[in-house]
């Protein structure tokens, strides 16, 4: 048990960003990681050249490194925007024309996990308006995701650095996410349990474990205060995934966390070097 019991992948979107994208993979690498994950790299567009898309792929694969999770576009993101799929107007369709890509991109790298940010609050739109586009959205990318054998995560955010994002609580996104899968049939759409955007939330982690673990996708880690490296906040993180591996869980942990002032390859001394590589 413990973390050398996990199965760790790298958020290469918040580490290792003293690096240009494409030097990042061969930076887990040689950190000792061999599964990465990544928001959508192109905040400015749902449609990149497929000369960007042939990069990243080369990137990711001449350091030998697995993507195990993938975006589809969120917008500014970093920035302003969480997710674009539930925002009326010119960003629900930017989400439309970037799903086939991201998902035939995910097929092409043998990634079988595609995260749908549900989108902020809009000033002016309808609160039900809104969850309808996202619902129809969903089911595309459901449907997109299982075309190309992967899961459809949908995830929570918290409320204090997320005041306009809706699905602030596990049962909201579990809510849509039972919605999603009434409407396609398709069983694919599954939660993505932030242990930290969780506890920024105040919930009772060891009960969400408990609650949905079987419904879980993808986990993703990130100590609080601070959404530092394990070891930096105050969450007993390593407990946390023994009970989510006791639950069933048997998944990937994505490490999505800040690695403060230092190097982002100086941020892993809290988990051994012989626990990095995928197993």
């Amino acid at each position: 048990m413990g973390y050398p019991d996990q199965r760790f992948d790298v958020n290469l979107s918040i580490l290792f960003t003293e690096l240009p994208l494409l030097e990042r993979p061969a930076a887990a690498a040689a950190a000792g990681f061999t599964a990465v994950e990544l928001w959508w790299p192109w905040i400015e567009t749902p449609t990149p050249p497929q000369a960007e898309l042939d990069a990243l792929k080369k990137a990711l694969d001449d350091a030998g490194t697995q993507l195990v999770g993938l975006n589809f576009y969120a917008g500014q993101l970093p920035g302003p925007d969480r997710g674009a799929l539930s925002v009326p107007g010119t960003e629900s369709d930017r989400f439309r024309a970037n799903i086939e890509v991201a998902a035939d991109f995910a097929a092409s790298v043998d990634c079988t996990a595609l995260n749908a940010l549900y989108g902020n609050r809009v000033e002016g739109a309808d609160p039900q308006v809104q969850d309808a586009l996202a619902l129809e959205n969903l089911v595309l990318a459901a449907r997109a995701a299982d075309r190309v054998g992967a899961v459809l995560l949908v995830e929570t955010l918290n409320k204090p650095e997320s005041p306009l994002y809706p699905l602030v609580g596990a049962p909201a996104a579990i809510e849509v996410i039972d919605k999603v899968n009434a409407a396609t049939g398709l069983g694919n759409a599954k939660f993505l349990l932030d242990l930290y955007h969780l506890s920024m939330n105040g919930e009772d982690l060891s009960q969400v474990i408990k609650a949905y673990a079987a419904k879980t996708g993808h986990v993703q880690i990130a100590d609080n205060p601070g959404r530092g490296a394990p070891g930096t906040g105050s969450l007993p993180l390593e407990q946390l995934l023994d009970e989510l591996k006791d639950a069933g869980y048997a998944g990937w942990v994505g490490l999505e966390y800040k690695p403060g002032d230092r190097p982002s390859a100086e941020s892993f001394d809290w988990l051994p070097a012989s626990a990095r590589a995928a197993r």
